[in-house]
């Protein structure tokens, strides 16, 4: 059986609680560190607002039934809230460090600071950052080859992914250790080069301003196009990525769309990128051709549309919009 690693995490705001929840849960000890140099009295009270905010999240969750109602001061007891000048002990022999203060390259490299100092040397240093780069972030930790990004999505105890970036200077094996452990919790970490906007930030900023965009030009209501997200593009991609969905329905459809659109709107932000003319010319447009942004070879391609299918309906069970029956 694999001993539970006690984690730590330093920031008590909202990230800060949610990884202690997501670890806690899992079953190991979770060190929460304020990261504010504060009285006794105003340590007490964030103190008392961080385990009561975690206990009445547990409770909920229980209520979801994702935990008996009588785990959650077990699972709540593994959470141990220590002031800023606890943080050397707090962080003794700890193998993994979850950083989570706001977003100004000032509060990380102070808190990287005080970490290098207190934290074992081998211990791996992960900031949550969405916005700032592993890279610009790598410099403030001692033995930068023990550093990466992970970004969590809130809620980051429900929310399965978590976006993995490691710096230039990360040795392999620290992502190589993080991703194991994150996978052990349940959650789906996926690795991507230091780059602006990370995966999902990057996506879903295209997405939500264009969303905008459509209420702004008045094409439809805020109401209408929230539906549409839901029911449709939501929908679809709960259940296919969206480089599996261009592969499904053919990278040439994308292609002469991304083209139609372009010229009916005069906006160059839909043309298709070169990659999906390369494959074109390549003859990869996806499940038909047995190779697109994936490869299906040998692959039981009816298997796995039906298998898709079936995914969709139990969506449409999950949604409570089933087809009605005539």
């Amino acid at each position: 059986m694999i001993d539970k690693e006690t984690i730590a995490a330093v920031g008590a705001g909202r990230m800060g609680r949610g990884i202690a929840i997501a670890f806690a849960y899992a079953g190991h000890a979770v060190r929460l560190i304020d990261a504010k140099p504060r009285s006794a009295d105003d340590f007490a009270t964030l103190q008392q607002a961080a385990m009561e905010e975690i206990k009445a999240t547990l409770a909920m969750l229980a209520g979801f039934g994702l935990l008996e109602a009588d785990e959650v001061e077990t699972v709540c007891a593994r959470v141990t809230c220590f002031p800023l000048d606890q943080m050397e002990a707090a962080l003794a022999s700890v193998p993994v460090i979850f950083e989570g203060v706001p977003e100004t390259l000032e509060a990380k490299r102070d808190a990287f600071e005080a970490v290098s100092r207190c934290a074992d040397v081998d211990a791996i240093v992960a900031s949550t950052t969405s916005t700032i780069l592993s890279n610009d972030l790598q410099g403030f930790v001692d033995a930068p080859e023990r550093f990466l990004n992970a970004h969590w999505l809130n809620p980051a105890y429900l929310v399965p992914l978590v976006e993995l970036s490691p710096g230039d200077e990360t040795a392999p094996e620290t992502t190589a250790r993080l991703k194991e452990l994150l996978e052990r919790i349940g959650k789906v970490p996926v690795v991507c080069t230091a780059s602006p906007g990370y995966i999902v930030p990057r996506i879903q900023a295209l997405a939500m301003n264009e969303a905008a965009r459509l209420v702004e030009e008045g094409v439809a209501s805020a109401e209408d196009i929230d539906k549409a997200t839901k029911y449709g593009f939501g929908f679809r991609f709960a259940v296919l990525g969206l480089l599996e969905f261009i592969d499904w329905g053919g990278g040439d459809i994308l292609y002469y769309a991304s083209r139609y659109m372009a010229d009916a709107t005069g906006e160059d932000r839909f043309q298709a990128p070169r990659i999906v003319q390369d494959n074109m010319a390549q003859g990869r447009n996806g499940l038909r051709d047995g190779e697109g942004f994936m490869n299906y070879d040998g692959m039981d391609v009816p298997a796995y549309q039906k298998q898709r299918i079936g995914a969709f309906a139990e969506m449409l069970r999950h949604l409570d919009k089933m087809p009605v029956k005539g």
